[in-house]
């Protein structure tokens, strides 16, 4: 085993690594950028050394650097985790080169499954099924239209270096081909340096199926069952879960088998995972599968395959990178019980999923155990930064059967909480809590299918919601002399009443209180509602409201409030009148930056007239592009950016004159 090691990455897995490392008595180096420097696998690893700038092209992807830093600290191996160099080969080579282990796959294996035209020839003559479609090296329009027409539509455009649902579009028919084809060629550009596509055929009812294997130095091979990676947006993965539901041992057996061959017909050694698509059109039993691509890393949902085996998988990578041989046989894994994660992102899922930035003011959840577990690369008080993937946590649960699991998802879910910036924890709960969820009715669809549940529109407070935000309020007056002593000019009157205004949407939502010794009276909308304050510590706020008792956490910042209660998150935002000013100097033809980013694509100029909804400009930020429309008719003024111009938050973009009717 080795006694130091370099962890090339940052958040989460670069935590995760640190931990099973030092649990083996492994001293551990980390790295870090200019926006890492208090990083959380900086507190935590045993040293730490500074490698460029922020953005990742100036260090966790600085190959050379972090090579350096590695012989200069004496590390004997140095783990990638995932993403960054993990599939570099380059990088693997010169690690060797070096005397320096690269925990993972050979350079050659890299290569092998790096393009995904290339894998699946292999695939295909190891004797492993793969998708119908094209993967030929002439990469004009014309020829891959004609291709697409000729396997029939829909389609998956898929940039051959892709991965994490990067370079990747859906087309459905023939007239929009041409767009969704130079728009994935651009993201492949600029996220792989490599504009190469194939085109696959698209199944209709597909569930995304994925084998854990490892392989060793001395030609062995096994598989740790599966995970069910359906629940995807944007072909990035949302929730994940082990073993597939509904998965019988023969298809297991067949799928794993077809896992092993694909990794021995390489030569493998470490931890990787096979992804196949499996046509779930007449149901899960004995339905084809197909070979899609084969990730030589580990992924971000192995925790899922942890906890139903009981293994530790970093721990597997650990030991056969520094030439063990597999810890077990494959008649020795064992399944056990059922285990779900979901991605907790800074993200807004009521605009578009637009990610977030910013510092975390608070974050909570239950305390960990054999049914719960969070791996996080921030805590409480860590900043999301522009430059990296806005992920805050993972969260797991395992439990004897599937809907065990599900129980302990819900109520995890239910008692974790973020503030400073928004979420998609709401959007994660109205999944796990869905009936068809529930009942396993899964494909890569599911989200789109039931859109309007899991986002609802027009979401607005309850009055419940209002009440608690009221009761937050003023709980810290109500112990002295003058529940009422804010500062927006109000003073105690012989009615004991005053009125508070919250913004809820951008729509100003009053809630108007009468005061007695016994309780709140709330006026809400109409509504009558008699209010007494339970109890309040911390976050946690109970009240009862006409004699019903109900509790949420309210975190309070300033004048904003986020409310986690009942499954929902709120953020409302306490108005202050003459205590704030209102903004009417706008204008929906004022355009802002939505967040930092890059200019990629500029499709009008200055002078230029829009049509409401006309794609202007196309902005990429946070790994995502982000196209921005016009929301009026009008003329384009004074407009003056350039492609490549770096563009900060809340910059005005473009000014349009709207017609005059």
């Amino acid at each position: 085993m080795f006694s130091k090691i370099l962890i090339a990455n940052r958040g989460e897995i670069a935590c995760r690594v640190i931990e099973t490392a030092q649990k083996n008595g492994i001293h551990t180096i980390a790295v870090y950028s200019d926006a890492d420097s208090n990083a959380r696998h900086v507190r935590l690893a045993d040293e730490a050394h500074h490698i460029g700038g922020a953005p990742a092209t100036d260090s966790y992807l600085r190959g050379d650097v972090i090579l350096d830093v590695a012989k200069h600290a004496g590390a004997e191996a140095i783990h990638p985790g995932y993403g960054f160099l993990s599939e570099n080969a380059e990088f693997s080579e010169a690690c060797a080169k070096a005397g320096i282990t690269f925990i993972g796959p050979s350079a050659d294996s890299i290569r092998s499954m790096g393009l995904k035209d290339k894998a699946k020839d292999i695939m295909s003559r190891a004797g492993v099924p793969v998708v119908p479609g094209y993967q030929g090296e002439d990469q004009s329009s014309p020829k891959l239209q004609k291709q697409a027409d000729q396997i029939g539509y829909p389609v998956l455009i898929k940039a051959v270096a892709g991965g994490g649902g990067k370079g990747m579009r859906l087309v459905e028919k023939t007239d929009d081909f041409i767009a969704a084809l130079e728009s994935c060629q651009r993201e492949a550009a600029a996220s792989f340096g490599n504009a190469h596509v194939l085109i696959e055929k698209y199944l209709t009812k597909p569930r995304h199926i994925e084998l854990q294997v490892f392989g060793d130095n001395y030609g062995d091979a096994v598989y740790l069952h599966e995970r069910d990676c359906s629940l995807q947006r944007r072909h990035q993965k949302v929730v994940e879960e082990a073993p597939a539901p509904g998965m019988s041992d023969k298809m297991r057996r067949a799928m794993g088998d077809a896992a092993v061959k694909a990794a021995k017909a390489i030569g493998y050694s470490g931890a990787g995972t096979i992804e196949f698509i499996v046509d779930v059109q007449n149901g899960l039993e004995d339905a084809p599968f197909y070979f899609m691509e084969m990730n030589t890393r580990l992924q971000v949902e192995h925790p899922v395959t942890e906890l139903i085996t009981g293994q530790d998988l970093v721990d597997w990578q650990l030991r056969i990178a520094a030439g063990e041989p597999i810890p077990l046989k494959q008649e020795d894994i064992p399944l056990i019980g059922h285990a779900f994660e979901v991605r907790l992102y800074a993200e807004d899922p009521e605009n578009n999923f637009m990610p977030q930035t910013g510092k975390i003011t608070h974050f909570s959840c239950p305390p960990q155990d054999a049914h719960f577990r969070m791996d996080t690369g921030v805590e409480e008080g860590d900043e999301v930064s522009i430059y990296y993937d806005p992920m805050i946590a993972k969260l797991i649960v395992w439990d004897l059967d599937r809907q065990g699991a599900l129980r302990q998802m819900s109520r995890a879910l239910a008692h974790t909480a973020v503030s400073g910036l928004k979420c998609n924890l709401e959007f994660l709960g109205n999944i796990i809590r869905h009936p068809a969820f529930a009942a396993a009715d899964l494909d890569t669809g599911f989200i789109e299918r039931f859109r309007q549940d899991l986002l609802p529109e027009d979401k607005k407070a309850d009055h419940n919601i209002l009440a608690l935000a009221a009761m937050a309020e003023l709980a810290p007056h109500s112990t002295g002399s003058d529940p009422w002593d804010f500062t927006d000019g109000w003073r105690m009157n012989l009615d004991l009443e005053t009125t508070l205004t919250f913004i809820d949407h951008d729509e100003k939502r009053d809630v108007k209180v009468a005061y007695s010794p016994e309780a709140f009276c709330l006026t809400i909308e109409g509504i009558s509602l008699e209010v007494k304050i339970l109890q309040q510590g911390g976050v946690k706020l109970d009240i009862a409201v006409d004699g019903q008792k109900i509790s949420a956490k309210v975190i309070q910042d300033g004048q904003d409030l986020t409310l986690f209660y009942n499954g929902t998150v709120s953020y409302l935002h306490h108005f202050l009148a003459g205590a704030e000013g209102e903004d009417d100097s706008g204008g929906s033809g004022v355009i802002v930056t939505p967040m930092p980013g890059k200019v990629t694509q500029i499709m009008i100029n200055d002078g230029d007239h829009a049509a409401r909804g006309q794609p202007l400009m196309i902005l990429e930020a946070m790994k995502m592009e982000h196209t921005i429309k016009a929301q009026v008719a009008g003329k384009i003024e004074g407009f003056s950016l350039n492609v490549g111009d770096q563009v900060s938050d809340g910059e005005i973009l473009i000014r349009i004159i709207e017609d005059q009717e």
